[in-house]
């Protein structure tokens, strides 16, 4: 078996708006009520695709849901000419599917019991408008990664918040090797909601068959998460021996280190100082919201949006570790301004599944024929601008769906319906 990590990064769907529906994520909720460009922001999502893929990365792709999803209102009582909560109505049009990261969390081949690659769907409870992703992400898991040498789990019960491999990490010395496993969750109580429950975070690696000895359960800090860092990917992010995070991420740093080097000694920790950058500049930045890959010829490469590259004080960080010799080797920033401003960096937008590509279903992979495709169709369909009071207008939901429509057909995808 030939196991290399790819990234499948979701398409930005054509009812990409903001509505800021997402407590706690402050990008987000800054943007609610701006007008949105869905054609620009799948349009940079299909180039940084193209960007990682010129660096020899493996890049795979997943689908918009199908939106509005017109069962969501129904089921809430919803109907013409009745007052009600617009929020609803904005949660049946949302594009939030795109940010991968939350569709499941991965545990490659090597890390099972079975000896298979095992994904469990996230039930994304916390947020009504993600709540609603996971059956129709579900279907897709299931037909890209159907393949006996897949186990792809329906969602943890819905009374434990579960967001997927945006709470997961894994650390060993390389993508094909057996690993150690870490999830981070929150605790309940403060400002904004902790998402990760513990107890999913248990389930999960139960139902990967992992061994307890090669997985770690990281507390996130409070103040990561008052600070605005609704998942661990907005505050670290891990790539074979490296671990990259701010000084604050976790409740108990030392202890996570010293556990993390307890079982895989090769470890090496680069952690951004407070005095240096600040949590609230980490967020507000999404300097930790990067990939963080290992390249073919050898050496880390850290992806960044271009909200980082340009922010003075993390710049003035970032060419200090490049300055020295620790081991990300390089910066490249890649603009994906349409996300960020719904709260998802490069980071938001992929999901990582170390396999063999061989037994991928090939519809889902990407080169550059497909992606022009996509291209071609997301320039012709997709609506140049949303305004939040254009949810819910008829004529708008037939473009959004004639657009989603017309990219299966391209890609001849289909029975997804």
């Amino acid at each position: 078996m030939s196991i290399r990590e790819i990234n499948f990064d979701g398409i930005v769907g054509p009812s990409h708006n903001y509505a800021g529906l997402s407590l706690g994520n402050l990008a987000a909720t800054r943007h609610k009520g701006d007008v949105s460009h869905p054609r620009a922001a799948a349009l940079q999502g299909v180039a940084k695709m193209r960007h990682n893929m010129a660096l020899g990365l493996a890049q795979g792709f997943f689908l918009p849901l199908p939106r509005p999803n017109r069962a969501f209102p129904a089921a809430m009582g919803v109907t013409e000419g009745r007052d009600f909560d617009p929020a609803l109505l904005a949660s049946a049009w949302s594009a939030s599917s795109m940010w991968t990261a939350n569709a499941a969390t991965v545990s490659p081949a090597p890390d099972t019991a079975d000896g298979r690659c095992h994904l469990t769907v996230a039930n994304l409870v916390t947020m009504a408008h993600r709540s609603i992703e996971w059956p129709d992400t579900l279907r897709q898991l299931r037909l890209a990664f159907a393949d006996d040498h897949f186990a792809v789990h329906g969602p943890v019960p819905a009374t434990y918040g579960d967001e997927g491999a945006a709470n997961h990490m894994r650390m060993g010395t390389g993508h094909a090797d057996r690993a150690l496993e870490i999830f981070v969750y929150g605790r309940q109580g403060g400002r904004f909601p902790a998402r990760q429950h513990e107890q999913a975070s248990h389930a999960v690696a139960r139902l990967h068959g992992l061994s307890p000895e090669r997985t770690l359960f990281v507390e996130q800090a409070p103040e990561a998460i008052e600070a605005g860092a609704f998942h661990n990917d907005v505050v670290a992010v891990a790539n074979e021996t490296v671990l990259f995070a701010h000084e604050q991420a976790f409740a108990d740093p030392e202890g996570t280190y010293d556990a993390i080097r307890a079982i895989l000694p090769a470890a090496q920790f680069v952690i951004v100082p407070a005095s240096a950058v600040s949590l609230e500049k980490a967020v507000a930045s999404y300097l930790f919201n990067a990939q963080l890959v290992t390249l073919p010829e050898g050496g880390m490469a850290l992806i960044v949006p271009l909200e980082t590259w340009e922010d003075p004080e993390v710049r003035q960080w970032l060419d200090t570790v490049l300055a020295g010799n620790g081991p990300i080797r390089q910066v490249l920033p890649v603009d994906v301004r349409q996300s960020m401003a719904n709260g998802g960096g490069p980071a938001c937008l992929r999901l990582r599944v170390a396999c063999d590509p061989a037994h991928v279903d090939p519809r889902f992979l990407l080169n550059e024929e497909k992606a022009a495709r996509i291209e071609s169709v997301i320039a012709e369909h997709w609506p140049e601008t949303i305004a939040p009071d254009r949810l819910g207008d008829d004529a708008l939901a037939q473009t959004v769906e004639t657009a989603r429509n017309a990219l299966l057909t391209a890609l001849d995808i289909e029975e997804l319906g």
